[in-house]
């Protein structure tokens, strides 16, 4: 075989055509040219999801961003005045951040942030009564501030304590109504049911115990629930009969017990300290009660221990001056002390000193020169 009948039979290239392909190679083109369009199809597929979740990140991020400033410039607050029933307590002194804070954890508003912008808003951050409050849940922060208005208060169980002054009282009703004291005393110059014996002076007979109290009374109605709370009591005990008995009034039954009442160490002195008071009116002649508790009233002032300008004073209450009982009662007394008024102990006492405040050890006797000791005793432990 010559050399042109090997080269046809290996498919030799001729020396100026195109080399010729055998029908493996075409295949292995075609293989290549698929594997190449699976690549580029991997490869948009790869660079499309890629896009995807670089915009789902970005909006995300967005979403959220678009969120946190919404909370923040604009925090979440329900709507409408809500439904159901949650009492809420504002202690003495809560700051409205507080406040707000416990509305939140108690789902009466949506956001403690809503509610101080509301009452700010309002004008009423500074403006909020202790006391308990009826709200709703789910209210809207200005339908919460709303509620809040002092007027709207539950009930409020007040305690008025034996022994305190008028003055006091009023104080002390004054907080919790909202109203103002001198609404009180204006009150207490009007029709309140006191018995004629009072003479028309409430201090004396404001029987101290627990009310409740609301500010949606009037003063007049407070004030006249006291007094009827006395009239109860005298007519329990039958003050009249009983003061009639011993040849007193009950006005000086009850300045008596007022006076029992500020000087008393405990109730257990309260009958010896009683029985001071008469043995000093009785005596013939008569002393002065000079009481310290008389004196400050006079005054308007308090203390145990009057100084020496203190005792100057010309106010008919200065029982270091004057002789008898003062005009009226000092104090408003409570049911022990007017007991004891009516019923004194038995005993020879003329002075008596509480020679320990704090512990409120009280030392009677009849005798000048051992009361003296009793002063001296006094002043090493008051001073």
């Amino acid at each position: 075989m010559n050399d042109l009948d090997m080269d046809f039979l290996l498919g030799a290239e001729d020396d100026d055509g195109p080399p010729r392909r055998t029908r493996g190679s075409r295949s292995q083109q075609r293989r290549s040219r698929r594997r190449r369009k699976r690549q580029r199809r991997k490869g948009f597929a790869a660079t499309l999801f890629a896009i995807v979740v670089i915009i789902g990140v970005l909006g995300g991020v967005g979403y959220l961003g678009f969120n946190w400033v919404r909370d923040v410039m604009i925090p979440k607050d329900f709507t409408g005045e809500g439904a159901g029933e949650v009492v809420i307590e504002i202690k003495d002194g809560a700051s409205a951040s507080e406040v707000a804070q416990t509305l939140e954890e108690q789902g009466v508003v949506a956001s403690a942030r809503a509610f101080v912008n509301a009452i700010g808003a309002a004008g009423k951050s500074s403006s909020l009564q202790p006391g308990e409050y009826t709200m709703h849940k789910g209210m809207s922060a200005a339908s919460a501030v709303a509620l809040l208005d002092p007027k709207n208060r539950v009930l409020n169980r007040l305690t008025i304590r034996e022994g305190l002054r008028l003055s006091k009282i009023f104080t002390e009703l004054s907080t919790a109504t909202g109203k103002p004291v001198e609404e009180f005393k204006q009150a207490a110059r009007g029709d309140i049911g006191l018995p004629k014996y009072a003479k028309g002076r409430l201090e004396g007979f404001a029987f101290p115990a627990t009310y409740e109290v609301s500010p949606k009374q009037t003063p007049a109605q407070i004030l006249t629930a006291m007094v009827d709370r006395f009239n109860q009591t005298a007519e329990k005990i039958d003050l009249e009969g009983q003061a009639k008995q011993i040849g007193r009034t009950p006005r000086e039954i009850i300045t008596i017990a007022s006076i029992v009442q500020a000087e008393s160490g405990n109730q257990g002195d309260m009958a010896k300290v009683a029985r001071v008071i008469y043995n000093r009116l009785s005596r013939n002649p008569q002393m002065k009660l000079e009481m310290d508790s008389t004196l400050m009233y006079g005054l308007g002032k308090y203390g145990i221990a009057a100084s020496n300008a203190d005792l100057q004073s010309n106010s008919s209450y200065n029982t270091y001056k004057r002789l008898g009982l003062p005009p009226g009662p000092i104090t408003n007394p409570g049911d022990h002390a007017i007991e004891a008024a009516l019923h004194p102990a038995d005993g020879t006492w003329l002075w008596f000193v509480t020679v320990d405040p704090q512990k409120g050890i009280t030392k009677f006797t009849d005798k000048e020169s051992e009361f003296w000791k009793l002063r001296q005793e006094f002043n090493r432990n008051h001073g």
